[in-house]
């Protein structure tokens, strides 16, 4: 997944420096609250995103698990783990997984149970015990430079569900906790440093993905501005 993860990163980058600019402009706009999107371009799971911290609402551990199972089994998470499996296999990503249609079964297994494993250490087990809210808070105004700032600085410092601030253990803590879980199912790159690595690498996907939160409802809003025009 590893591989899959860095052009993630690659195309979350991408985005956030074609928006800048446009971003400056829509985020001093004054436009309602947009209605929150369960899938980002229609792929990307997005079930825990709020489009604002007014009037503030901690989840239940309920709600929290609630939102693990919408992200973990929605239809573009298998999307998803289908395409990163496609990587793993033309990569050769964990060798031992073999060739051939049976390796790929492996590979999509495996990328399903990243997501999955990832989901719910994220976003309900560590929060629940830690009473952090998984949520991501779309900030929507602002320059460009201190939103994307805003959106990856959630990585490490999150809210909690009294009401305050401090650093999202959840998030770091439950991706520790999925990597080591799945040592059990890849028999490649068990070592420290092969597992510091893949920490890295999914902080800076969960970064990416903060940030096409961020800015995915400006640059659909962006698109459909000319349809809108034509008319």
């Amino acid at each position: 997944m590893a591989r899959g993860s860095r052009r993630l990163l690659v195309l979350a980058t991408l985005v956030a420096a074609t928006l800048l600019p446009a971003a400056v402009c829509v985020g001093q706009e004054s436009q309602p609250e947009p209605e929150q999107e369960h899938r980002i371009f229609g792929i990307i799971p997005n079930y825990r995103t709020s489009p604002t911290l007014k009037d503030y609402q901690p989840l239940t551990p309920k709600q929290k698990f609630d939102v693990a199972a919408a992200d973990s089994f929605d239809r573009g998470t298998f999307v998803l783990a289908a395409l990163f499996a496609a990587d793993g296999q033309l990569t050769t990503s964990s060798p031992s997984f073999g060739h051939g249609v049976t390796a790929y079964a492996r590979y999509f297994a495996a990328s399903t149970g990243d997501f999955i494993i990832g989901d719910f250490m994220t976003e309900a087990v560590f929060p629940a015990v830690l009473r952090q809210d998984p949520r991501y808070f779309r900030r929507g105004t602002g320059s460009g430079w201190s939103r994307l700032g805003y959106a990856v600085g959630q990585i490490f410092w999150t809210h909690t569900d009294s009401g305050g601030a401090q650093f999202n253990f959840s998030e770091v803590a439950g991706n520790a906790a999925a990597v080591g879980i799945a040592n059990a199912y890849y028999p490649d790159g068990r070592t420290l440093s092969s597992n510091a690595q893949k920490l890295g690498i999914q902080l800076g996907v969960d970064a990416a993905a903060n940030v096409l939160k961020e800015f995915a409802p400006d640059l659909e809003r962006m698109l459909s501005r000319p349809r809108s025009q034509s008319r």
